[in-house]
């Protein structure tokens, strides 16, 4: 009997499903080694480490989504998922090096916005596949997109981004998931589901971070300082960010 682990290399049978998870994965991936290497995670991680935190951010709500709905996880059938992710944690790590003003507001958040919404779209489609209700495909949606985040900042000792102001975090995941339920209901094609969803995501929480929309909080309790550190907008962290650039390229001529 054929072994079912790792049985096909080759991307010819590769499924639409697939290529889109794929994306999912080895973006999640790049934006997770990024974001171990960013001050407010970093905790003088290997380059193993590193590794190990990139697959969490790239296989991690794919993980998580193929349990919920009783799968055999997909990195554990289809190998280019480790191979990607591994592919894209080494590129991160190259940009980090190599660039002289490191991800850290502009262009970092210009990829998690980019990253945010393939989870969604996947785990949606999953939990239609398996029949389950609207509801339950959007919530997946979230789950599969958040999970990975959630592991890494756990493992960094942060409290987790879905649990505080994030520029609409979970809110993109969700309305990216309600696009595609929506759009898989009027009978639309995967592919161009898949877009329109993305679109929606993409450009909701970039909107957020160009603006500066954050979540509703609550009151804060008497007497209670909690020094929360204040995030600049899309625009002001490229701005700050090539400028910054400029400057040392000035300096070193």
């Amino acid at each position: 009997m054929t072994p079912l682990i790792f049985t096909d290399f080759g991307f010819s049978k590769l499924t639409t499903d697939d290529y889109i998870s794929l994306i999912a994965a080895s973006t999640n991936a790049f934006n997770g080694a990024l974001l171990a290497r960013r001050p407010d995670h970093y905790k003088h991680f290997t380059v193993a480490g590193i590794i190990v935190l990139a697959y969490a951010g790239g296989i991690g709500g794919g993980i998580v989504r193929d349990v919920l709905l009783n799968k055999l996880p997909a990195p554990l059938i289809n190998p280019w998922y480790l191979i990607l992710c591994l592919a894209a944690a080494v590129i991160a790590l190259i940009v980090d090096y190599y660039a002289e003003q490191r991800f850290k507001d502009g262009l970092f958040q210009f990829m998690t916005a980019f990253t945010l919404p393939w989870y969604a779209i996947v785990g949606a489609k999953a939990a239609l596949d398996a029949h389950l209700g609207y509801l339950a495909a959007v919530l997946i949606g979230i789950i599969a997109t958040t999970a990975g985040r959630w592991i890494i900042d756990v493992a960094c000792n942060v409290v987790p981004k879905q649990l505080v102001r994030g520029e609409f975090f979970v809110v993109s995941a969700a309305l990216t998931g309600i696009a595609y339920v929506v759009c898989d209901q009027l009978g639309v094609p995967v592919i161009p589901a898949t877009i329109v969803a993305f679109l929606v995501g993409f450009g909701f929480r970039l909107t957020a971070q160009t603006l500066g929309w954050e979540e509703w909080e609550p009151w804060e309790p008497e007497n209670l300082q909690t020094g929360e550190k204040s995030r600049k907008k899309l625009g002001e962290g490229l701005r700050a960010e090539f400028s910054t650039t400029r400057s040392i390229k000035e300096t070193t001529k």
